[in-house]
């Protein structure tokens, strides 16, 4: 098993909350946390209060690192020994300065909660030596200088934004700008200003970015680079970003469990649907998920990996941590995906998320891809439901584009035109927006309630 598996399951360090809005602000809590011998737990504060709550009690914190006007907005105080606003910290009258905690590599940085099983979030456990890695392993990757530049779109609390777009910088002496909040005409704005070469963002932000009516290709000529991750990134919006700015958005692969960038398409490498090969130090390969044996080249199945950037395992949670790996130590993703001869990766599907319909294996996003490529619709999510015939049978919904209207006869149409018929949804159902994340994920827990 996984050394790290075996034994990490909790903190054995202090914690502390940091709880602030996409700044320079945050790199600097997280420094001084460090610095203090702690490990940081980076707050979303867009949860809800009892979700919110849940992770300060259960990483066990008595301090939160904040902003006053982030609580104003929230309009909620967690339940905290210590609350601490960075603009009212008074530094005067501190003797000399602290000396620094000396990090080791297997100390752990980060407490990063994610989606668990059972509805509430787990604590992934992140070590300075597993941070480290995988900044080196990205400016490695894709070949940054400080000539390189970034806009700083994605929240800090999300591992993407914390590793690529904060350390990353750090490590690389690279100027970052961080907007404070997502607006698409604002973004056009700091890109047209501050002329950054690297764009990472994920899949509903590039679509945001369509939005941008005055925006044009002319804008975006400083970038060399456009990267999406977190989520598949639709055909639809890819086709329809290269159609008007004459930009192709290359995709990258990771997961929270691996701090997180595993693979990474760069340009001169692009090719349509692909995640890129692994980066340096990354072993990859793909499993049949019913008997764990490796598959060849071109076969869909479980994608598994292990390296110097996966977790060392989720906080207080032993039984889980063993689950996560085989017995030779390689991280279960969870993920379906394919490795062509050129170990390049492609991701078809979540294997929680496979149905099986009538005796088939169908991806939602097959299905979703199809319903994507109608003008009138923004987005969509699948999911199954029982049939006692069939086993499984899909259902849509979804989101039509602004100012669209559609109905679900002629989106059953158009899924006939493009997929075999057992992959044609049973019934599609028209929403005003589909339930996300605050990372923008479709949320299927959700949509699965409105079945």
């Amino acid at each position: 098993m996984h050394a790290a598996a075996a034994i990490k399951s909790r903190c054995d360090t202090p914690t502390v909350g940091v709880m602030l809005p996409t700044s320079g602000a945050f790199p600097i809590a997280a420094l001084a946390g460090w610095m203090l011998g702690k490990t940081v737990v980076p707050l979303n504060y867009l949860l809800k209060p009892d979700e919110l709550q849940y992770v300060i009690d259960n990483c066990g914190t008595d301090t939160v690192l904040t902003a006053g006007p982030l609580l104003e907005f929230m309009g909620y105080t967690p339940r905290v020994k210590h609350l601490t606003r960075l603009e009212s910290l008074d530094f005067s009258g501190v003797p000399d300065p602290i000396r620094p905690a000396l990090a080791q590599p297997d100390d752990l940085a980060v407490l990063l909660y994610t989606s668990g099983t059972s509805g509430k979030p787990k604590g992934v456990m992140l070590s300075h030596g597993n941070l480290r890695a995988n900044v080196d392993q990205v400016l490695n990757w894709i070949s940054l200088t400080r000539r390189d530049s970034l806009l700083g779109v994605l929240p800090q609390f999300h591992s993407f934004g914390m590793t690529v777009l904060t350390l990353m910088p750090l490590a690389g002496g690279l100027q970052v700008v961080y907007p404070a909040r997502f607006v698409p005409q604002k973004i056009v704005r700091l890109i047209k200003e501050h002329r950054p070469t690297v764009l990472v963002a994920i899949p509903s932000m590039y679509n945001a970015l369509l939005s941008a009516k005055d925006a044009v290709p002319e804008d975006f000529t400083s970038l060399r680079l456009v990267v999406s991750g977190g989520e598949p990134l639709p055909d639809a919006v890819a086709a329809k970003f290269r159609e008007r700015f004459g930009i192709i958005i290359n995709e990258g692969y990771g997961l929270t469990e691996t701090s997180p960038a595993t693979n990474w398409c760069r340009p001169f490498e692009y090719r349509p649907h692909s995640v890129g090969r692994p980066l340096p130090g990354i072993e990859q390969r793909i499993v049949d998920p019913s008997t764990g044996n490796a598959l060849p080249p071109g076969h869909d199945g479980e994608v598994q990996m292990r390296g110097p950037n996966v977790m060392q395992g989720y906080y207080k949670l032993p039984e889980e941590t063993a689950r996560a790996f085989t017995t030779d130590g390689f991280f279960r993703t969870g993920d379906i995906g394919r490795i062509d001869d050129d170990g390049h990766l492609y991701i078809t599907g979540r294997l929680k998320e496979m149905l099986i319909i009538g005796g088939e294996n169908v991806f939602p996003r097959e299905i979703e891809e199809v319903l994507n490529r109608h003008p009138a619709v923004a987005d969509s999510g699948v999911i199954g439901i029982h049939d006692p015939i069939r086993g499984e049978l899909p259902i849509a919904f979804v989101e039509p584009r602004e100012g669209e209207s559609v109905e679900p006869s002629s989106l059953l149409s158009w899924c006939r035109t493009y997929l075999a018929g057992y992959k044609v949804p049973r019934e599609i159902r028209i929403l005003p927006s589909l339930p996300r994340n605050p990372t923008g994920k479709i949320m299927r827990r959700e949509l699965k309630k409105l079945a």
